[in-house]
C-alpha cells in the first residue's frame, strides 16, 4: 500500500544541486567541467587559448623593446666615443701643438677606438650577439606572421673612425670628417631603434586592450553569478527542508492508517 506520495525532489537530487552550487560559490566558476555546460566549456577553452596567445605576444614585444634598448645604449656609448675623437681631432688641428702633443692625443684616440671595437664585437643580449648584421623578427601577435623586424648593424660603418690617426694636422682634418660621417650613421640607426620601440609600445597597448576584452567575455561565460547562485542555494535548501518535512509527515500518516487497519 503506497500512501503520501509527493512531487518533491528526492534528497539525492537536492544534495546534488546543493553540491553544485557550493562548488560554484567556492570556486567562483560557474563552469568547471563539461557536465556543467559542454558548449560553454568549449568557448571558454578557445578564449583561454586566445588570452595565452596575447599574453605571450606582449612578453615577446617587451623582449623586442629590451633588445632594441640594449642595442641603442651600446650605440650611445659609441657615439660618445666618436664625439670625443672629433673633439681631440679639432684639438690636434691646432698649429700651436708639437708632434709629441699630437701623439699624446692620438694615444687617447687609440683607446677610444679599442672601446668602439669592443662594443661591436662583445655586446650581447641574453647570449645573442647584437652587432652581427642580421635581422631579428619578433612575434608580436597571436596569429601567424604577425611579426615586427629589426635590422641589426654589424658596425662596419664605424671602420672609418677606427683607422684615423691625429698625430698629424692632416690626419686630424681627415678624422673630423670621418667622425661627422659616423655620427650621422649613428643618429640614423638610433632613430630607427626609437621608431621600433614606439611601434612595439603601441602594439603592447593594443594587445592589452584585446586581451582585456577577451578576459571580460570569458568571465561572463565562466564566472559564478554570486547573487543568482546564492539565491538558488537558499531556494534549494528550503525545498530540501520542505521535502524532508513532508516525507516525514507522509510516513507518519501512513503509520497511523496502518495502525487503524
Amino acid at each position: 500500500m503506497k500512501i503520501g506520495a509527493t512531487n518533491f525532489p528526492s534528497t539525492t537530487q537536492t544534495e546534488s544541486v546543493s553540491n553544485k552550487l557550493n562548488n560554484q560559490l567556492a570556486s567562483g566558476k560557474r563552469v568547471t567541467s563539461a557536465t556543467d555546460d559542454a558548449v560553454a566549456l568549449q568557448i571558454i577553452n578557445r578564449l583561454t587559448s586566445q588570452q595565452e596567445g596575447y599574453n605571450q605576444s606582449i612578453r615577446n614585444a617587451y623582449d623586442g623593446i629590451s633588445f632594441s634598448q640594449t642595442t641603442d645604449s651600446a650605440l650611445s656609448g659609441v657615439n660618445d666615443a666618436v664625439s670625443r675623437i672629433r673633439e681631440l681631432s679639432i684639438q690636434a688641428g691646432n698649429g700651436a701643438l708639437t708632434d709629441s702633443d699630437r701623439q699624446a692625443l692620438q694615444d687617447e684616440v687609440s683607446q677610444l677606438q679599442s672601446q668602439i671595437t669592443d662594443t661591436f664585437e662583445n655586446t650581447t643580449f641574453g647570449g645573442t650577439q647584437l652587432f652581427d648584421g642580421e635581422s631579428r623578427s619578433f612575434q608580436i601577435g597571436p596569429d601567424a606572421n604577425t611579426t615586427q623586424s629589426l635590422e641589426q648593424t654589424d658596425g662596419s660603418f664605424a671602420n672609418v673612425i677606427l683607422s684615423v690617426d691625429i698625430s698629424t694636422q692632416a690626419g686630424a682634418q681627415a678624422a673630423i670628417t670621418a667622425a661627422d660621417d659616423v655620427s650621422e650613421s649613428l643618429n640614423s640607426q638610433r632613430a630607427e631603434f626609437g621608431a621600433f620601440e614606439n611601434t612595439l609600445s603601441s602594439t603592447i597597448r593594443s594587445l592589452g586592450t584585446q586581451q582585456s576584452n577577451i578576459a571580460e567575455s570569458q568571465s561572463r561565460i565562466q564566472d559564478t553569478d554570486y547573487a543568482q547562485a546564492a539565491s538558488q542555494q537558499i531556494a534549494n535548501d528550503i525545498l530540501s527542508q520542505a521535502s524532508i518535512a513532508l516525507r516525514g509527515q507522509a510516513n507518519q500518516s501512513a503509520s497511523s492508517v496502518l495502525g487503524l487497519l
